[in-house]
């Protein structure tokens, strides 16, 4: 469980100043005992994102509510391959929150609030077609505090980071009914990099010139993408996925010395 929580620190949390939202509303301290006790399932919280300076250095974006789990995993998988292919940022992570499919990205140093709602909806605009029906029945939101995977959520589901070539096998339920392995998720997390300064900075003025919002920079601007996200070959690393095979999935898992143990309704 340390070695878990030591991955989260790193690529989400703040060395100082976390917070978590209690049952009045309140804000209280993070402390390392709050979170395993979350992570063990004995006591979900809600994480605060942002710090009480308006500072945020996770950014989450949430694609799930009304609509078919199909249409906001297809969301999800466009916006995280331009991520890594358009802008040239490090690859996501991908969480299942019981409701929902969440996509994490870190960044190095944070950034004020402002900026990263600005980021996660130009990353939506410029991405996402405006006529699909996900954006006009449920964007995908960005999230300020949000029940940090892995933990248990009150309809008895678990929230869990997955592997990305998973994601299609949650479209009907997005969550688990046991509680996921604490060495499967740390394998999700621990080869993953936070988006320095340079990278944010320049990913953000690429948005910003594609929408008429600044100069364009050097680089070429991102193009909005067709309605259904292209699909890479699954040899190709650090891409998302739609169709994986089970085969697939397991292969992954065990080239990484975890065991698969996650259940999920066959339909």
């Amino acid at each position: 469980m340390h070695k878990l929580i030591s991955e989260l620190t790193r690529l989400y949390l703040f060395d100082e100043q976390q917070q978590y939202v209690d049952a009045d509303g309140g804000a209280q301290p993070l402390t390392p005992a709050v979170l395993a006790r979350h992570l063990s399932g004995e006591q979900t919280v809600a994480v605060r994102l942002v710090t009480g300076s308006g500072l945020a250095r996770a950014l989450v974006l949430e694609f799930g509510g009304k609509g078919g789990g199909e249409a906001h995993w297809s969301a999800l998988c466009t916006i995280a391959n331009a991520v890594q292919h358009e802008l040239d940022l490090p690859a996501p992570a991908v969480s299942i929150s019981g409701t929902a499919f969440q996509l994490w990205l870190s960044l190095a140093t944070p950034v004020p609030v402002a900026q990263a709602r600005q980021f996660a909806q130009l990353l939506r605009s410029t991405f996402l077609p405006a006529s699909t029906d996900i954006l006009a029945v449920a964007p995908p939101a960005y999230v300020e505090q949000v029940a940090l995977p892995p933990c248990l959520q009150p309809s008895g589901k678990w929230a869990a980071f997955i592997h990305p070539s998973m994601g299609a096998a949650f479209v009907d339920e997005p969550g688990l009914d046991m509680a996921p392995p604490p060495a499967a998720q740390l394998g999700f997390l621990e080869s993953l990099r936070s988006i320095n300064p340079a990278q944010f900075a320049q990913a953000l003025a690429q948005l910003q010139g594609h929408a008429g919002l600044a100069e364009a920079v050097p680089a070429a601007a991102p193009a909005p993408v067709a309605p259904s996200p292209a699909i890479a070959p699954a040899t190709q690393p650090g891409l998302l996925l739609q169709d994986a095979t089970l085969e697939d999935i397991v292969r992954w898992l065990h080239a990484r010395n975890i065991e698969p143990t996650f259940r999920h309704r066959l339909p």
